[in-house]
């Protein structure tokens, strides 16, 4: 029986079918104790199904056994995977002992293998993170080398990603990215192991993402949906992957559906314990302040700084959405000054700033933000950060009174928005297109392009920004006292405040039930079908 399970184990892990391959092999493992080859496939398959501390304690198992039978390149093999989990767990003590071993190890032997190249891997990465990317760019091409002499394709892969995210901190993307694409090659062409194929999807993505290289990152997460859908009982980078969906399907004005998505990641990432579980709680903050529940947005930015993930930009967006302004302009002032250095931190901020600024009054302000968005945007040739730039510039010329000059830098952004297939981004660029054409004295213009911007928030749910176009488009409305009673008054200030139905019944004393035939009826007499029209309604009325 044991060389029947061991024999199905074996074969399951061809199939890349990693639950049953983790099961026949760990059932032979309890029935006699595997031999090194297969404690390190167990590792793999345990490591593939989210069993990361008992794929820590077989590698322990197959290096040891490896080395009773003097094996010394596998021990250390196993050796650098082990420290290479502990270095991602953030447990470099542990991780730089097993480093440390595994040069021991070679050096005592003189050992020239694949496995050198393998060594110089983690001390590259923190010269990388370390501010040294010049270093670090060198030492993963002599890994890369020693990659290609063995013709050891996973090394090549790895050494190549790490040249590639250094050259990008060099501030040479064009060449990063081209390396990135050949590493892709690599993976999408199952040339790799999956250990390596999954470190290099994520870490491509989220290159790419920090680049604002979204067509590729859209590209790239797509190729990684397929790989792991391929895989059903793959765990590791389903989290990430799940993520970097929703952000895509934000981007494209999918939010029902980034929701979802980004819900899910949450729950897997937070049930595997990883850090990682900050991104899905602040993209969730996102999509809530977005539509408008203010009140789920403020404490799930909150989780996501608790859980290591900084709140901002999207903090500072709240509180100006709420009115908080004196607080937004606090919280950007500061984020700008720490990132005073950090070019790509600063380009995530500065569209932020010049709302804020804008909104404050201070265009001058406004403007030297402009500026250098748009330098930045120039620097990194990124379609998606140049829309951003030349929206934000538009944004400051009409403050500065220069509304023909701004119609230009907005149709170009509204542009690229609509190439993106960025719905809500194009809409908040076509309401500065309205305000443009109203300074001109074109108002059918104007009242063209507000119209159309209001049917895609109506239609995304963006309950601030539909109440925003909708006090640039007064409207004369029938009085609230005749078509609406006290209690459903009541309710809809309620509604418009981001509450949910059991939390409006909680408020109000009543049952869950009544307040959702209240909600019904303020739906039925406005002739409304949404929260957040009913949200839109509220504020024209001055209700909220």
């Amino acid at each position: 029986m044991t060389t029947t399970a061991l024999d199905q184990g074996r074969e399951s892990f061809t199939r890349r079918e990693w639950a049953e391959a983790y099961e026949r092999l760990a059932a032979a493992d309890r029935e006699s104790a595997l031999g090194a080859d297969d404690l390190e496939r167990l590792a793999t398959a345990a490591y593939l199904t989210g069993r990361e501390q008992e794929s820590e304690d077989l590698l322990v198992r197959a290096h040891n056994e490896f080395l009773s039978r003097g094996d010394i390149e596998r021990a250390v093999r196993s050796a650098f995977w082990l420290a290479f989990s502990l270095l991602n767990k953030g447990e470099a003590a542990r991780g730089g002992g097993w480093i440390s071993r595994a040069r021991r190890l070679l050096d005592d032997e003189q050992r020239d293998c694949v496995e050198q190249g393998d060594l110089l891997v983690p001390g590259a990465l923190q010269k990388m993170f370390g501010g040294e990317p010049g270093v670090a760019h060198d030492t993963f091409k002599e890994a890369a080398d020693i990659g290609d002499r063995f013709r050891d394709p996973d090394l090549v892969t790895l050494a190549r990603l790490g040249q590639g995210q250094a050259l990008i901190r060099l501030a040479r993307t064009a060449t990063g990215v081209a390396l990135f694409d050949e590493v892709m090659v690599a993976v999408t062409a199952g040339e790799v192991s999956p250990l390596i194929a999954g470190l290099v999807y994520c870490a491509v993505i989220e290159a790419c993402s920090e680049i604002f290289d979204l067509r590729r990152a859209q590209e790239w997460t797509a190729a990684l949906s397929h790989w792991c859908e391929s895989q059903p009982d793959l765990i590791p980078y389903r989290g990430q992957c799940l993520v970097r969906r929703a952000e895509i399907m934000q981007l494209h004005g999918s939010w029902f559906e980034a929701m979802r998505e980004v819900k899910r990641a949450r729950d897997l990432l937070a049930q595997r314990g990883e850090r990682a579980v900050a991104l899905a709680l602040y993209q969730m903050a996102e999509l809530y302040r977005l539509r408008g529940e203010f009140v789920k947005a403020e404490e799930t930015y909150r989780q996501a700084s608790q859980s290591s993930r900084r709140p901002h930009p999207g903090l500072a967006r709240l509180r100006l959405a709420q009115g908080q302004l004196d607080a937004a302009k606090t919280a950007i002032c500061r984020l700008l000054d720490e990132a005073r250095e950090d070019e790509r931190s600063r380009s995530a901020l500065l569209s932020t700033y010049v709302e804020i600024m804008l909104a404050a009054g201070d265009v001058p302000s406004a403007r030297a933000a402009a500026d250098e968005l748009s330098a930045l945007a120039a620097a990194l040739a990124s379609d998606y950060l140049g829309a951003v730039a030349a929206q934000a510039m538009g944004a400051v010329l009409l403050g500065e009174g220069r509304p023909s000059e701004a119609l230009s830098r907005l149709r170009k952004a509204w542009g690229t928005w609509r190439e993106l297939d960025a719905p809500y981004d194009a809409a908040r660029t076509g309401v500065l297109i309205g305000l443009a054409c109203r300074a001109l004295g074109d108002e059918d213009a104007a009242a063209i392009e507000l119209e159309a911007s209001e049917r895609t928030f109506r239609s995304l749910g963006a309950a601030p920004d539909l109440v925003r176009v909708g006090q640039l488009r007064p409207r004369p409305e029938t009085s609230t006292g005749s078509r609406l009673t006290g209690r459903e008054i009541e309710v809809l200030r309620l509604v418009a405040a981001g509450k949910s139905n059991r939390a409006i019944a909680d408020e109000l004393g009543i049952s869950e039930k009544t307040i959702a035939r209240h909600v019904s009826n303020i739906f039925t007499k406005l002739g409304l079908s949404s929260r957040a029209a009913a949200t839109a309604w509220a504020y024209r009325q001055n209700l909220v």
